[in-house]
């Protein structure tokens, strides 16, 4: 075999494995009777990803493998066994010349961190809270992988939809839209990489792709009818949906200084709620610890902003606890 047809077969056998590393994480994201979903699923992609970009840079002549230059010879670092290191994930999202777009990186080191605290542990209730991410990273996955070679590689035409034997209620949502019952370490890992993001970044759909979903009845007896339906979000069809449904969409969470939360209590006719109280409260709940959802750390821990579902924790106790403490006794 020539070298020319041997690096291009190696090419080829990196993307269809790349392929097939990605269609095993959806096939095994969308088994029911899997629970360690989250952990296969980041791996399996990893795996992926890893094999998409060692197939990019072998198809620009880029050599990607960890080595060194010694005497104008290269040196590559070799296993235990003789095989030559190639790079990992991390590495190539770290070159300059890597073909990802920031976001879609941002999406890749965000489940890399998330594979660093999994390693070696059992986590229970992650399968939710991360499926943005989880569905951006398909979604990025297929475009760089047609994008970088070509249409008919593209794995869209292989997967549709999963379907669910229950609805979304809008209590579920109210469930999801926080980190309660996640271990402390995800949690944390999560509210330190979220809130170092911009609002642009942090909404980015190739960060974490969310989606609307409405209710919607064909408009004709015999019509066929999608059970997801997309539109631009500056359509008359999305503005009536808007109108005509309860919305659920996720956005960046308003966050409250220590001082405007007792600001607003004190408004709202609870005068002796002052910051020293405050702080006795949030100290007895236990309120900073992130898997709780009240609030997050900012500024590499220097400083903590409150969520309003703390605001609301806050209001609830200053109702109970008025007749204790009306008067500043």
């Amino acid at each position: 075999m020539s070298r020319v047809r041997r690096v291009f077969s190696v090419e080829r056998e990196l993307v269809v494995k790349a392929r097939e590393a990605a269609l095993a994480a959806v096939q095994i994201f969308n088994n029911p009777q899997i629970q360690f979903k989250s952990e296969l699923y980041i791996v399996t992609m990893n795996i992926a990803w890893t094999y998409l970009m060692h197939a990019h840079y072998r198809k620009q002549k880029v050599e990607y493998h960890y080595h060194k230059v010694v005497n104008g010879r290269r040196k590559f670092d070799k296993t235990t066994y003789g095989a030559r290191k190639a790079w990992v994930l991390e590495t190539i999202l770290r070159k300059d010349d890597c073909p990802l777009d920031k976001d879609t990186k941002n999406n890749l080191f965000f489940l890399i961190g998330i594979r660093h605290e999994i390693e070696h542990q059992m986590t229970t209730r992650i399968d939710h809270t991360l499926s943005a991410k989880f569905q951006a990273c398909c979604l990025n996955f297929n475009r760089y992988l047609k994008e970088l070679f070509g249409e008919e590689n593209g794995i869209d035409k292989h997967l549709s939809f999963s379907l669910q034997f229950s609805s979304i209620s809008p209590q579920q949502v109210e469930q999801l839209t926080g980190y309660e019952g996640l271990p402390q370490h995800i949690a944390t890992y999560i509210t330190e990489f979220e809130s170092a993001m911009s609002p642009d970044e942090f909404n980015n759909q190739a960060f974490a792709y969310r989606v609307l979903f409405v209710p919607k009845l064909a408009n004709h007896k015999g019509q066929a009818d999608e059970v997801i339906e997309f539109v631009k979000a500056d359509s008359e069809l999305a503005s009536q949906a808007n109108k005509a449904y309860t919305v659920f969409k996720e956005t960046e969470k308003e966050k409250f200084l220590p001082s405007k939360v007792v600001a607003i209590m004190v408004a709202e006719g609870y005068t002796w709620f002052g910051m020293q109280r405050h702080t006795d409260l949030w100290k007895a709940k236990g309120a900073k610890d992130p898997a709780k959802g009240y609030g997050c750390a900012l500024d590499g821990g220097k400083s903590w902003r409150w969520y309003k579902k703390w605001v609301d924790e806050v209001r609830q106790w200053c109702a109970q606890n008025d007749a204790r403490f009306r008067g500043g006794a």
